[in-house]
Formats: C-alpha cells, structure tokens, sequence
C-alpha cells in the first residue's frame, strides 16, 4: 500500500508542477533581476556559472535521451525501481510522443536511403551485364566460353556494383533492426 500511496503523491506534484503559471522565461528574467541587485563577487559568479552550466549539460538530446530510457530497460532491477529511474529522467528532461516519432522517422529515413541507393547500384549493375556494350568499353575478355562470347572486365566491375549494392542494403537493414 505505500507503493501506491508514494506514487499517487509524486503523480499529485506533477500535477502541481504543471498547473503553475510561471514560465522558464519568467524565472529567468527574476533570476537576472536579482543578479543586478544583488552585490556578488566574481568567485560567486563562476559558481553560478558553473552551476548553471551543469544543469544544461544534464539536458540530454533525443537520441541520447533515448537511450538512455532503453538502458534502464537493459538493467536487472525491480519494477519500482526501474520506474524511480524513469520518473528521474522525465523530470530532468523532456521528451513527448512528437520526440518520439520524430526520432523514429529520422533512423527509419536514415535506412530506406541507403537502401533505396543499394538498390539502385543493383539495378544499375544488372543493367551493365544485360545491355549491350561498345566494342571500345568492352575492355578485355577474362574467361572465354567460347570465341565470341565469354566474362569481360565490364562484366566483373558489374557485379562488383551489384555485390557493393547488396552489402549496403543489408548493412542498412542490420542497423536499423539494431536500434529498434
């Protein structure tokens, strides 16, 4: 019972938190207010600095932050305390579904260009083997099958570019299973 007690009093102070009328710029401007009033020296003032500094370094970018939710998924801990870790990271960051979506569309974008690329270097090397050449781009037969026909270095640098396009869609394809 006091499980529950503890997380219906943290859910009642977001709830406080969010119907408090003050903005972040508000604060600021009463911030920067007392800075001119008041009479502090230039040690005070690098602390402050400092202090300030830390606290905006703690904000972490989308990405960073969500891997930050998936690390605390990897770790072997109770639920309760799995959920303190999240409720730690939602109140010093902030993220929401259009963060969400956001990331997932820039790492899915991210994999369908280079797959798109990879198959376009796939076509593009089909193409080289099936049409036909100018006798000057030939270039040399390796392996003859019989006088007039036979694999020419046009056809090896094909596959090559079919071969390059395969490992790109597939390395694509690995990263995007990875991170999802």
């Amino acid at each position: 019972m006091s499980i529950d007690k503890k997380i219906s009093e943290e859910l009642d102070h977001f709830s406080a938190i969010d119907q408090q009328p003050m903005e972040l710029a508000d604060k600021l401007d009463e911030f920067l207010n007392l800075l001119n009033n008041s009479k502090i020296d230039s040690e005070n003032i690098k602390q402050i600095q400092n202090k300030f500094n830390n606290a905006i370094d703690k904000k972490l970018s989308e990405e960073e932050l969500i891997a930050e939710f998936k690390k605390v998924d990897d770790f072997d801990l109770s639920r309760l305390e799995k959920l303190e870790k999240i409720e730690m990271l939602l109140k010093s960051n902030y993220i929401d579904t259009k963060v969400a979506k956001s990331y997932k569309t820039r790492n899915f974008l991210e994999m369908i260009f280079p797959v798109l690329a990879g198959l376009v270097m796939v076509t593009l090397g089909f193409a080289m083997i099936i049409m036909p050449a100018p006798p000057y781009f030939e270039m040399f037969t390796v392996f003859h099958f019989t006088w007039d026909d036979g694999v020419t270095l046009m056809d090896l640098i094909s596959l090559t570019i079919i071969l390059f396009g395969i490992f790109v869609i597939i390395k694509s394809y690995v990263k995007f299973a990875n991170q999802s």
